[in-house]
């Protein structure tokens, strides 16, 4: 188990943290592998200007790449461990209810790959507007945040615990 905990990284918990290094790992042996040998059928089959199984394998290439990059970067930062104490102030890895601009809302703060893609519920970064915003504060606080369409946004916690998924 590796437990990086670099200022600024996303709060992962140990499940999400060993599913997300799973996925890497087979990007980045066998899913690459496989991958090579497939632009290489296809580089095969001849002129490559008009060969489209080479431009998908390559198109698909890149994005596994990018998979790569990606979880190597969130896995390199990441904040790995513990649920958040139940003491009501938000942090990453807490479910946050709170009425935003007059709708109350209920989301994960924190990163998208806690979740698994298993829930419906929307996740807000720690970093963006709202996320950084909110960090910090408890139930019954009213604060307001701008959002980057330059609005001020008006903001009360109605509730915050620790996401169990």
């Amino acid at each position: 188990m590796s437990t990086t905990t670099h200022q600024g990284g996303a709060w992962l918990t140990q499940e999400a943290y060993d599913r997300l290094k799973a996925e890497l790992d087979h990007l980045s042996g066998p899913g690459r592998h496989e991958i090579v040998e497939r632009i290489e059928a296809a580089r095969q089959e001849g002129d490559l200007k008009e060969n489209g199984g080479y431009h998908a394998a390559k198109e698909e290439q890149g994005k596994i790449e990018a998979r790569i990059r990606q979880l190597t970067e969130l896995l390199r930062n990441a904040h790995v461990g513990e649920k958040p104490a139940d003491d009501g102030v938000v942090e990453p890895g807490m479910i946050v209810v709170a009425k935003i601009a007059g709708d109350e809302e209920r989301f994960l703060l924190g990163s998208r790959e806690i979740a698994d893609g298993g829930t419906d519920l929307d996740v807000f970064s720690e970093k963006s507007p709202l996320g950084a915003a909110i960090v910090g504060h408890k139930q019954g606080d009213k604060l307001s945040y701008t959002a980057p369409n330059g609005r001020e946004i008006e903001v009360e916690i109605v509730s915050a615990t620790p996401y169990s998924g």
